[in-house]
């Protein structure tokens, strides 16, 4: 891989909800962190530039703190103006090329939707990772193609990197798509929803703790970090 860090890409990718209130998700963050969440997305479309640069730094410094990787979302700007170890990119954001460029030895990621075929062409332009998905109905994103569960390892196949798999993803849901090929699962709803955020991402996090069921592949075991 082309990060040192990339060597963590395994395990729960915690995605925050947009909020306004950034003392509600610091807080939330770090129960995620506590949990076992094995990365952090930030993630704030809808919100002025100064209020997700100050968002963003609160969270890099939980991060920090817990030894978890903070990617940014979309905006290579951001994660550089607030120390984040990295960025995710889709369709319509920059170049892979760009991002590595920008932010040398950082995490970067690269969403395919429900098509593995992007996963090679995301390799090729220097990601670190790659995301599919929805595999599930989802709650953020209604309207998102389904990917099938067979999408996450011809993805891993094509492009010889970890795979997020993203959408409508819990804790009961969560062994199948271990099973099917993902090295990551990226959650929303059910972390930041739950009414205990640290249980529900102990939970998501467990999931990854052992070898899953008839899996005996290298990448069920537990790396350091």
């Amino acid at each position: 891989m082309r990060s040192e860090l990339a060597a963590r890409l395994r395990g729960l990718y915690a995605i925050t909800p947009q909020s306004d209130d950034g003392g509600w998700l610091a807080d939330r963050v770090a129960e995620c962190v506590e949990g076992g969440a094995r990365l952090v997305q930030y993630r704030a479309k809808g919100l002025a530039a100064a209020q997700a640069l100050e968002q963003a730094r609160a969270l890099a410094a939980i991060c920090r703190r817990g030894g978890v990787p903070l990617i940014v979302n979309d905006s290579i700007e951001l994660a550089v103006a607030c120390g984040a170890h990295g960025v995710h990119l889709g369709r319509d954001d920059a170049d892979p090329r760009r991002a590595r460029a920008a932010l040398p030895g950082a995490i970067v990621g690269v969403s395919c939707y429900a098509d593995p075929a992007r996963a090679a062409a995301a390799a090729a332009a220097g990601a670190d990772y790659v995301a599919i998905g929805s595999v599930f109905a989802s709650g953020t994103k209604p309207s998102a193609t389904r990917a099938p569960l067979a999408a996450l390892a011809e993805a891993r196949r094509l492009s010889g990197l970890p795979v997020a798999a993203i959408g409508g993803i819990t804790p009961d849901n969560a062994p199948a798509v271990a099973a099917a090929g993902a090295d990551m699962v990226a959650v929303i709803s059910a972390l930041f929803d739950a009414d205990d955020v640290r249980a529900a991402a102990r939970a998501l996090a467990g999931v990854f703790a052992a070898p899953a069921s008839g899996i005996h592949d290298e990448r069920r075991q537990p790396r350091a970090v």
